[in-house]
C-alpha cells in the first residue's frame, strides 16, 4: 500500500459488497472440505478402534498430498482474474483449462507413486500392526480420488478467478452430502467396512470434479475457448505454481516443527497443542475466506489496469482483516469456558491450554492482516516474493521453536514462537505491499 488517502465512503461500500459476496461463500466451501474427513471418521469409528486408527493415518497422508497442491487453486485464481479484468473471457477460461490439465497430470503421477508405496508410507507414519492393514486399504482406494481432488482445486481457482465463489459452495455442499450417504450405505448397507468408506469418498470426489468440469466446459463452449491440452500453457501454469508450492511446503514445515516441539514437551503439552491447533485452523478458514476474495478482486483490478482500485481494495481488505482478527480473538477468550470441555476434561491439559490460548487470541489481528496480504500478493501473481518471504519466516521460526524445550516456557512459549512467525510474515508482506512492486497491471504478469 502507499500513502494515498483512504477511498471515499461509497468506494469502501463497493469494496465491502465485493468482499462479502466472495468471502462468505468461500468460507462455506472451506468449512465443507474438512467435513469429509469428519464424516468418514464418524462412520468408520463405529467399526472399531483399529479401523479408526488406520483411517487417521491414511487421512493424514491424503490431506498432506492435497494441501501440497493447493497452488493449483491459488495460481489459477490470479491468472484467470487478470484476464477477466482485461475483458478477455475466452483467454481466462483457456488459462483455467491449462490449470485443470496440469491437475490431471499431477494427479496421475501421485496415483502411480502412491499405490505401490502405500505400505511403506503407512509404516513411516508408525502404524501399529492392527491398524496398518486398514490404513493401507483406505489409502490405496482413496488415492484413486486424488486426480479428482486436484481437478476440484484447479477448477475452484477458475471459478474464483471468474468472481464466482457460490458454485464452489454448492458443489462442496453436494459433495459433503453425497459422501455422507455413500459412506453409510457402503460401509454398513453393503458391508464393505473401511473400504466402503474409501470408495464412498472417491465417488463423491469424482462427482464434484464432474460438476466443476461441466460448469467450466459449458463456459468454454459459450465463449469459444479451446478445451484441448496446450503444452505451453500447462508449462506456464506449472512455472507459476512452483513458488507457491515452495511457500506451502515452508508453511507445512512450520506446523510440523511446532508439533514436533510440542511432542518433546510431553503428553500433556502435545494434547493441549492439538486442541489449540484445531482451533487455530478453524479461525484460519474465516481469515482465508477474505484472502480468497482478495485473490479474485486484486487480480481483476490489475488485469483491468486499475492500479488505484487495486490499492483501495487492498487497504479495505486489510481493515477487514484487522476487524475480523479482533472479533475472532475476543470470541476465543469469551467462548473458552464453552469449547474447552468439548475437547478435554483433564485438569493438567486445561492448565497447559489456557495461557497458550490467550496468546493465540492476542495474535488474531496479526493473523488477519497476514492472511489478507497473502491473498493480495497471490492475486497479484507475486508468488516468487511469497516463496522467499516464507523461507525467511521458516529460517527465523525454526531455531526459536527448537530452543523452547531447552529454555523453558512450555506450550505458552511455543505459541509465542508461533506468534513471532506470524509477525515475521506480517513484516515481510507489509514491506512488499508498501513498496508497490506487486502492482503489475495487464492480462499477464
Amino acid at each position: 500500500m502507499n500513502q494515498a488517502s483512504a477511498p471515499p465512503k461509497n468506494g469502501r461500500r463497493r469494496h465491502d459488497r465485493e468482499i462479502i459476496a466472495l468471502a462468505v461463500p468461500a468460507f462455506g466451501a472451506l468449512v465443507a472440505e474438512p467435513l469429509f474427513v469428519m464424516v468418514d471418521s464418524a462412520v468408520v469409528g463405529h467399526l472399531g478402534t483399529p479401523q479408526l486408527a488406520g483411517l487417521g493415518i491414511a487421512a493424514a497422508l491424503l490431506m498432506t498430498a492435497v494441501s501440497i497442491f493447493v497452488f493449483l487453486a491459488y495460481a489459477t485464481t490470479a491468472a484467470v482474474a487478470r484476464r477477466v479484468g482485461a475483458g478477455d473471457l475466452p483467454a481466462a477460461i483457456r488459462q483455467g483449462m491449462d490449470g485443470i490439465w496440469l491437475a490431471l497430470l499431477l494427479g496421475a503421477a501421485v496415483v502411480a507413486a502412491a499405490l505401490p508405496a502405500a505400505p511403506w508410507l503407512v509404516d513411516v507414519f508408525g502404524a501399529s500392526d492392527t491398524a496398518a492393514p486398514y490404513a493401507i486399504t483406505y489409502l490405496r482406494i482413496s488415492v484413486l480420488g486424488i486426480p479428482a481432488m486436484l481437478v476440484v482445486l484447479a477448477a475452484t481457482g477458475v471459478l474464483r478467478g471468474l468472481q464466482d465463489t457460490r458454485t464452489p459452495l454448492y458443489v462442496a455442499i453436494g459433495g459433503f452430502t453425497a459422501n455422507a450417504i455413500l459412506n453409510v450405505s457402503l460401509v454398513y448397507g453393503a458391508g464393505l467396512g473401511i473400504a466402503g468408506s474409501a470408495w464412498g469418498t472417491v465417488i463423491a470426489q469424482a462427482a464434484m470434479a464432474a460438476a466443476y468440469l461441466f460448469v467450466v466446459v459449458r463456459g468454454a463452449r459459450k465463449h469459444g475457448a479451446s478445451l484441448r491440452p496446450d503444452a505451453a500453457g500447462i508449462r506456464a501454469s506449472a512455472r507459476a505454481g512452483v513458488p507457491l508450492l515452495i511457500r506451502t511446503l515452508s508453511l507445512r514445515a512450520v506446523l510440523m516443527i511446532a508439533t514436533a516441539v510440542a511432542a518433546r514437551l510431553g503428553d500433556v503439552d502435545i494434547a493441549a497443542h492439538q486442541i489449540i491447533l484445531s482451533l487455530w485452523s478453524l479461525t484460519a478458514f474465516a481469515l482465508d475466506a477474505i484472502a480468497i476474495a482478495g485473490q479474485a478482486i486484486i487480480g481483476r483490478y490489475l488485469g483491468a489496469g486499475d492500479e488505484k482500485g487495486a490499492r483501495e481494495a487492498c487497504r479495505r481488505m486489510v481493515e477487514w482483516g484487522i476487524g475480523c482478527g479482533i472479533v475472532l480473538g475476543a470470541l476465543i477468550v469469551l467462548a473458552r469456558p464453552l469449547f474447552i470441555p468439548l475437547f478435554t476434561s483433564d485438569p493438567s491439559v486445561k492448565d497447559a491450554l489456557l495461557p497458550a490460548l490467550l496468546v493465540v487470541a492476542v495474535s488474531q489481528p496479526i493473523a488477519g492482516v497476514v492472511f489478507v496480504l497473502d491473498g493480495v500478493l497471490m492475486g497479484a501473481g507475486d508468488g516468487r516474493y511469497l516463496a522467499w518471504a516464507m523461507l525467511v519466516t521458516l529460517a527465523v521460526f525454526a531455531p526459536v521453536a527448537l530452543l523452547v524445550p531447552t529454555l523453558g516456557g512450555g506450550l505458552t512459549a511455543l505459541w509465542w514462537a508461533m506468534t513471532l512467525m506470524m509477525a515475521v510474515r506480517l513484516i515481510t508482506l507489509w514491506v512488499r505491499t508498501r513498496s508497490g512492486r506487486w502492482i503489475v497491471t495487464g492480462a499477464t504478469r
